[in-house]
């Protein structure tokens, strides 16, 4: 019999619109989604944060973000990554634009703001992780470890290293993901799950072979209207996936994952 695999159902992009909040909540109140991460400078944050509360079974993280809407601190020091209308110019200006002395000042001044943000809205605060996973763009990775220390947070998601038949990773690919999940873990030490995925690419994975990890955490993105497969997605969480798996889970949140 294999071990029981422990599972967190992670939902992104909390506060983004009207309709994810309502799907992160109705699938969180149905507990088919375990815990979730709040995007602080999102329109509809504070939408999100009134309903946190009722749902004190689940975990509640910070969705890291300079890729998209307007920064929560000062624009001047930040102002190379955003576009003309003084919102984030996106992915591609965080990882590939030109970059100054001040700029990680100011980016981890604009971390600040958005944890701080959170934590002023009353809501508990049990790991980081991050809008378009800028926080895996190595730039990003010492800024990533002053706000923890900063905020005494020691549970971040680490970068995805679990790949389904879809998408074949190089051994390149690997090593690389594998280095940077364990500066993760161990500079500043850090809890995370051993594996990390989307929820379809775990689902294809788990139903396929035996996972030999401990604790995984599926990301899902219920509501969205910029995933093709939120929908299919969706769908799936509320059938009797876990029955499908070859071997036996049990659904955990964030603050289950024990320190290291």
């Amino acid at each position: 019999m294999p071990n029981v695999v422990k599972v967190i159902v992670n939902a992104d992009d909390l506060g983004i619109t009207p309709e994810v909040n309502d799907a992160i909540f109705d699938l969180m109140g149905q507990g088919k989604v375990t815990s979730a991460t709040m995007i602080a400078n999102a329109p509809y944050i504070e939408d999100a944060c009134r309903q946190i509360g009722r749902y004190g079974s689940c975990s509640f993280g910070v969705h890291l973000n300079i890729a998209e809407f307007k920064p929560l601190s000062e624009p001047e020091g930040i102002r190379q990554l955003l576009s003309g209308d003084g919102t984030f110019a996106g992915y591609d200006r965080v990882r590939h634009g030109a970059r100054n002395s001040g700029l990680a000042d100011a980016v981890f001044l604009e971390f600040c703001a958005q944890i701080e943000m959170c934590r002023s809205a009353g809501v508990e605060i049990s790991h980081i992780d991050s809008h378009q996973h800028v926080h895996t763009i190595p730039w990003i990775f010492p800024i990533l470890k002053r706000v923890q220390k900063k905020f005494n947070i020691h549970r971040v998601r680490i970068s995805k290293n679990l790949f389904g038949p879809r998408e074949p990773a190089s051994p390149q690919l690997r090593l690389k993901k594998a280095a940077y999940n364990f500066l993760i873990r161990h500079y500043v030490k850090t809890a995370t799950t051993g594996a990390f995925a989307d929820f379809r690419t775990f689902y294809e994975c788990a139903t396929a072979s035996v996972l030999n990890n401990k604790q995984i955490e599926a990301m899902v993105h219920p509501g969205s209207i910029d995933y093709d497969w939120s929908k299919e997605e969706t769908d799936l969480l509320l059938t009797h996936w876990e029955d499908q798996l070859r071997f036996p889970i049990e659904l955990i949140n964030y603050n289950d994952l024990p320190p290291r």
